[in-house]
């Protein structure tokens, strides 16, 4: 999936043929769905195996929502919807990271299944100490002989047009995710109104000691500003996965050293590097935060970091805070990448022609 994703978006770059062209962006479609199903049924793996163990923690709710207002603003746009994501100033007690996965599934549901209209994300005081998170659209709406099986695997909600996307495993997840962290799940909705999704979690016991959320812009500088003549050192012991990698950093105008280990990257790094993309987990127990330390250390500066991960453990979600560092989720599309790498360099990279 991580090859296909790469050499797609390498190809929507070259090709300018329309025909051709027009095929790459269904195949880019094709393969998005597809990423989102593998991700989906992974997900689902690990929470029914108990491969992944909540960490609860205090922590201050708007860091969450700034993630998925930055997530979901443009997709929301371009569906010509209004996203309404609500400062709260709470502080909460739970799993930061479990809560953003489960809250994201609720609005993408949302924006998938509002046609017009707004979603609405808020947290306010609920019962009992209680802090009550609502997702609430303009959308379809769910028939009330349906809102039983919602949460099933692979179920649909049935809509009166008939349309329908994904494969119905997001509300799957959120269930699974609210029963792991002992959260309380509700739901409201009327048949061409729109629904109501709230979460109660516990709130941050008074006086914790919460550090408040980063600002983050929402752009960042127009994308001719980017020196795309920079050098990227690229680790990645998977063939395939390297040479579409090495490929789509070329088209957009990249000078690349691509290695596959640790002892590759410090032989390359004497040829000076300004931006470096690694894989987490390579050959021979080697991981891409030592390449990201030695390098570092070689250099004796910040080299700024994209780290690719399929890896959902505690070690890549307990990784310290670092302003030069990006952590992207595999399989990860060319457009993420190139945005990624446009960030730590400070602009955005340009879409394909």
């Amino acid at each position: 999936m991580q090859t296909l994703a790469l050499l797609n978006g390498a190809l929507r770059r070259t090709v300018h043929d329309a025909e051709a062209a027009a095929a790459l962006v269904q195949q880019e479609q094709a393969i998005g769905a597809m990423s989102r199903l593998l991700n989906a049924l992974l997900d689902i793996s690990k929470l029914e195996s108990g491969a992944i163990k909540p960490a609860p923690a205090d922590f201050a709710i708007d860091g969450v929502f700034d993630e998925l207002r930055r997530e979901f603003t443009s997709l929301a746009a371009r569906k010509g919807l209004t996203l309404e994501v609500c400062a709260s100033g709470h502080l909460a007690h739970s799993d930061p990271a479990l809560l953003e996965q489960l809250l994201r599934n609720l609005v993408s549901n949302a924006v998938k299944y509002t046609r017009s209209g707004s979603v609405k994300l808020h947290c306010s005081s609920g019962p009992d100490g209680q802090l009550r998170i609502e997702v609430r659209d303009t959308g379809v709406g769910i028939p009330a002989e349906q809102l039983s099986r919602i949460y099933d695997e692979f179920y649909q909600i049935r809509t009166a047009d008939g349309a329908h996307d994904g494969y119905g495993l997001g509300l799957t997840i959120v269930r699974r995710i609210v029963d792991l962290l002992g959260l309380r799940l509700e739901v409201e909705s009327h048949v061409g109104e729109g629904s109501v999704f709230s979460v109660l979690l516990p709130a941050a016991s008074a006086g914790a000691d919460v550090a408040p959320a980063e600002d983050a812009p929402d752009a960042y500088p127009d994308a001719h500003a980017l020196d795309q003549r920079q050098r990227v050192l690229l680790v990645e012991d998977d063939r395939g996965v390297r040479d579409a990698t090495r490929m789509l950093l070329k088209v957009e105008g990249y000078r690349v050293a691509a290695v596959a280990s640790l002892e590759e990257a410090l032989a390359a790094a004497a040829e000076g590097i300004d931006l470096l993309v690694t894989d987490y987990h390579l050959r021979d127990g080697q991981t891409g935060t030592e390449v990201i330390a030695a390098l570092r250390r070689t250099l004796g500066k910040p080299l700024k970091c994209v780290l690719i991960t399929g890896d959902t453990s505690r070690s890549i979600r307990e990784l310290p805070p670092d302003p030069d560092l990006r952590v992207a989720s595999k399989p990860v599309q060319a457009e993420q990448l190139l945005t990624l790498l446009g960030a730590l360099s400070g602009a955005t990279a340009a879409p394909p022609a």
